[in-house]
């Protein structure tokens, strides 16, 4: 598992680099956000990817790694879309399960619903003042490490998962709460696994990401104190395996932004559209059940 004030400590170096005199500003935001992305998939890819692998791995190991290319997009005004290439890692077995941004413990309980501890970094959660002319004037926001609960329930018609997770950073120590309803439909080698989220978000998280303090506030950029709101996300996945082991995979989503979040003066569109696609090689090691 990994420990969050390593990662800001790593941060603060990063951010030290790139503001010293003589590193062009023009690139800053660029360095940044390709860095964060790589520092969260060295950890592991992305959340979609590992509930949609298989779970029942007893006795052993499987893990897959792989190269994705992502088009990674921000809601902040002024603060340019980023196409970067970032490699995968996904590992499951009976009691943990890595894959996006975080760990998952498995609970050994006998229940349809599997339970699970959750931990997840957000790195490209927040912003510093120099991303973009917009942003100017405002204190840097930074990214959290969110720890909590997660319900997992598989039937014939649907996948149903729920997490309730609190900002153990302690930056916004605000809360969010996320189900998501997902169905994957095989045909041959290829399979669509269209899936829905409703994202929670309560006020002290809403208003740190996107609210502007008093001391924050200018001409164009008013005070702003937000309440708590509702994302919603859209998504499919489309997989061909064209063997067991061998994984081609393209993730569309757009994400509706909660009335409170589009409001923000800072906030440049009401939604956003994000676009993966990769290959994973699938390893499989001691003996899964």
């Amino acid at each position: 598992m990994f420990h969050a004030a390593r990662f800001d400590d790593l941060h603060a170096v990063i951010r030290r680099a790139i503001r010293r005199p003589g590193f062009p500003s023009a690139i800053r935001p660029r360095v940044r956000a390709v860095t964060l992305v790589l520092l969260t998939a060295m950890l592991s890819p992305l959340a979609t990817w590992a509930q949609e692998q298989p779970t029942a791995v007893r006795g052993g190991l499987q893990w897959g790694a792989g190269l994705g290319v992502g088009t990674i997009r921000e809601p902040y005004q002024g603060v340019d879309d980023e196409t970067i290439g970032i490699p995968i890692l996904f590992l499951e077995n009976r009691w943990l399960s890595i894959g996006g941004p975080g760990v998952d413990l498995k609970l050994p309980l006998a229940s349809p619903i599997a339970f699970r501890l959750r931990a997840r970094y957000e790195p490209r959660a927040g912003y510093e003042a120099d991303d973009s002319p917009a942003l100017s004037g405002m204190e840097e926001r930074k990214p959290g490490v969110w720890v909590g609960a997660a319900a997992l329930w598989h039937s014939e018609i649907v996948d149903v998962g729920a997490d309730w997770l609190v900002d153990a950073s302690g930056y916004s120590e605000g809360q969010r709460a996320t189900v998501s309803l997902q169905r994957r439909f095989p045909f041959g080698a290829f399979s669509a696994t269209p899936r829905i989220e409703g994202i929670w978000l309560d006020r002290k998280n809403v208003n740190y990401y996107y609210g502007v303090a008093t001391q924050e506030a200018r001409a164009g950029r008013p005070f702003y104190d937000a309440d708590s709101t509702v994302n919603t996300r859209f998504g499919v996945r489309f997989d061909y395996r064209p063997e067991a082991r061998h994984v081609l995979f393209l993730d569309l989503s757009a994400t509706q932004l909660g009335a409170e979040i589009a409001d923000s003066p800072i906030v440049e569109q009401s939604s956003y559209s994000s676009v993966f696609l990769g290959y994973v090689y699938m390893f499989r090691t001691g003996r899964p059940d």
